[in-house]
């Protein structure tokens, strides 16, 4: 019979710490019998690639008691416990608000918030010591109905060569599900809004170019089957699941860094929390230096400014976000909920 727990030599900067796991032999992925365990251990191998993509920054966990399958929710607030080593950072809400958030900083603090089931990291794209300004551009292609995985490889494609002409280098990750995320490194000079802003006008550029293949309609039914480029990730508060982080569907998948060269050849399904590490072992971080020349969102902001001089205003916030300067009506992403608008 298993034991109740379970202890993990977890290396990181300042040494080698004795992590417990609880319940170690808890299903999480039922298809695949993959365990808290598992998890846990999948954690340590990945360890110093996923410090690097989410450490030193504020994370939200989502956590999964009983597995999957089960009830799930968000922690942004730090759980009860956090040890020591572990710490937090305030950061404001689009309400206004100021909480804190757990910041990872070492393996060790992953192998703990495994401990606290969570399954799925959402770091920002913003440094802890400067919450306010971005150091990242996120842009998540979504593959709409009628389109799947390969009809984001063109648009990923098409947007790293307009990224390139705005001064700015693209990298790129399987989402964890049918699409890809593109990051560009950015100083963090400018606030949320401004990123947003940014991010807007690359997407309507890259619509320009690609009418028929990607969109940025917020309404659902307008989409098409197009690849969504989704705008509103660029908000405050608003994450995408971190590099390296596994993902809740069933073949147990992780949003996971790629070579550009790969992307055409790659099957994001074989990337899983069983294949990733001896991926990493084999063939090295794709993100390894992710940062080291982040360039400016100036010539973005610049497109941003032409097309509201041509009349494209602001776009659709969430329904959950306070309302903006200038921002349209507030809508949702379905028509049907509502059909007077």
């Amino acid at each position: 019979m298993a034991s109740d727990a379970a202890t993990l030599e977890v290396p990181g900067p300042h040494g080698t710490r004795q992590m417990r796991v609880s319940s170690p032999s808890r299903v999480l992925w039922p298809d695949l019998g993959i365990t808290k365990l598992d998890l846990a251990r999948y954690v340590v191998e990945v360890g110093d690639a996923f410090v690097r993509a989410n450490g030193d920054r504020p994370v939200s966990l989502q956590r999964f008691a009983e597995g999957i399958d089960g009830e799930q929710f968000f922690s942004k607030n730090p759980p009860k416990g956090v040890p020591d080593f572990v710490r937090a950072v305030p950061v404001v809400y689009p309400s206004g608000r100021s909480h804190p958030q757990l910041v990872i900083d070492e393996p060790a603090a992953a192998v703990w918030a495994v401990q606290m089931n969570t399954i799925v990291f959402h770091p920002w794209p913003s440094r802890a010591e400067n919450t306010d300004n971005p150091d990242q551009l996120r842009i998540d292609l979504d593959p709409q109905p009628g389109t799947d995985f390969d009809d984001a490889i063109p648009a990923a494609i098409e947007l790293r060569a307009l990224l390139a002409e705005v001064g700015l280098e693209a990298f790129i990750n399987t989402s964890g599900n049918r699409g890809l995320h593109v990051f560009a490194p950015i100083e963090a000079s400018r606030e949320f809004l401004d990123v947003r802003h940014a991010v807007i006008a690359a997407a309507r550029e890259l619509e320009r170019r690609m009418p028929k293949q990607v969109t940025t309609a917020w309404w659902k039914e307008e989409r098409g089957e197009r690849i969504f480029v989704d705008f509103n990730q660029a908000n405050r508060d608003r994450t995408m699941a971190g590099a390296y982080s596994p993902r809740a569907l069933a073949h147990a998948p992780v949003s996971c860094p790629i070579e550009w060269s790969e992307l055409e050849s790659v099957d994001p399904r074989a990337l899983t929390v069983l294949t990733v590490p001896a991926r990493l072992v084999s063939s090295g971080d794709p993100w390894q230096r992710m940062g080291e020349k982040p360039g400016t969102i100036d010539a973005l902001y610049g497109w941003w400014e032409r097309d509201l001089a041509n009349g494209l205003g602001e776009l659709p916030f969430p329904p959950d976000f306070p309302k903006m300067p200038g921002e349209p009506p507030r809508v949702q992403p379905s028509r049907a909920k509502h059909p007077e608008s």
